[in-house]
């Protein structure tokens, strides 16, 4: 077989040559990308138009007034005929006064105002130098008490204190309970007292009203007895 040529064996530099026309392609495309495509543009000024300034005025409400009412008409004058005459009415001015002359015809006068009398209310003593006496003793005043039914048979007992005004006659008035026990006690004890008879308080040698305080117990014991 015919022998080629020495320097002519292309599979010798195949490699090489694939790889300097890929550097060679590389470049001319870098210098594509980095070349200018488009003509530099020169420096402009942007100018803004001027703006017209508006300035807002306040508006004013306007008012409608009212007219003033017109002026009231003039009277028409009234013709008078001329035979009719005005009369003056008269005056007697001729009068005269006697300071002498006795008045007749007066209303009588008011009577005098009636002082109301208001009647001041004795003194209430609590101590004097003479205490009201019961009289009859404790024992006048357990004879007229009796036992409620009620506290009897609700079991009910003990201390109610029954406090009064002694007056003037020896008598007892103004009773009220300082001290109750209920069902029906406070009540019978009361009513017991104002049955009573006292020896009026003293002082200064005249009879005065006191204020007093009496004890009533109840106690079933003594209904047993």
């Amino acid at each position: 077989m015919p022998r080629k040529a020495s320097g002519h064996d292309h599979r010798t530099f195949y490699t090489l040559k694939i790889e300097a026309g890929f550097v060679v392609a590389l470049l001319v495309l870098i210098g594509l990308v980095r070349s200018p495509m488009y003509q530099e543009l020169g420096e402009f000024d942007v100018v803004l138009a001027e703006q017209q300034i508006i300035q807002m005025e306040e508006i004013q409400q306007t008012r409608q007034e009212t007219p003033p009412p017109p002026p009231p008409r003039p009277s028409v004058p009234i013709a008078v005929a001329d035979d009719v005459l005005l009369e003056d009415d008269i005056l007697n001015l001729d009068v005269t006064l006697d300071l002498d002359e006795p008045i007749a015809n007066l209303p009588p006068p008011p009577p005098p105002p009636v002082e109301e009398v208001v009647e001041e209310e004795p003194e209430v003593f609590v101590v004097v130098e003479d205490m009201p006496e019961l009289i009859g003793g404790k024992a006048a005043l357990m004879a007229v008490v009796k036992y409620p039914a009620m506290a009897r048979q609700a079991g009910v007992e003990g201390l109610v204190v029954v406090q009064f005004v002694v007056d003037e006659n020896g008598d007892p008035i103004n009773p009220f309970i300082a001290k109750g026990i209920g069902a029906g006690c406070d009540e019978e004890a009361i009513r017991a007292v104002m049955q009573m008879k006292f020896k009026p308080g003293m002082q200064r040698g005249k009879p005065v009203r006191v204020q007093y305080a009496i004890p009533v117990r109840f106690r079933l014991q003594d209904i047993k007895r």
